[in-house]
């Protein structure tokens, strides 16, 4: 599992950077809106900062961690997914899907609660089995 978390992970931060190069190099020619360019720069910072949580998830997965981490995974991918995609939908080409974004964010936020509650459980922080 840790191996689908790190591949998640690597896609989710390869993918902030390109949205990152559009909205920094292409986005004012065909998108001058200054209120959608501050929509797309606000998914954008969720983008890159939840990127690092699923690597987070694909270290603790590694460690034998084990639901609790697993949901945090799929919570991150899913509000990534949600989040950012509805908030880019709307901001680049005003694509609006009603609940998306918000639904998102709460999954966003389930991956933060499930990764502070998975840190709780007993050998949460356990070191790596060796192999």
């Amino acid at each position: 599992m840790e191996r689908l978390w790190l591949m998640l992970g690597a896609v989710a931060g390869f993918t902030a950077v390109a949205a990152g190069a559009i909205i920094a190099h292409a986005w004012s020619p065909v998108r001058p809106d200054p209120a959608a360019l501050e929509g797309a720069r606000n998914a954008l910072l969720m983008h890159v900062l939840h990127a690092p949580a699923l690597l987070a998830v694909a270290w603790l997965a590694g460690r034998g961690n084990g639901r609790l981490v697993t949901l945090a995974g799929i919570a991150f991918a899913a509000g990534l997914v949600a989040f950012c995609g509805g908030v880019y939908l709307q901001a680049g080409w005003s694509i609006r899907v009603p609940h998306l974004a918000p639904l998102g964010g709460l999954a966003l936020m389930a991956g933060w609660l499930l990764l502070g509650l998975a840190g709780l459980r007993t050998g949460a922080a356990r070191p790596a089995k060796r192999r």
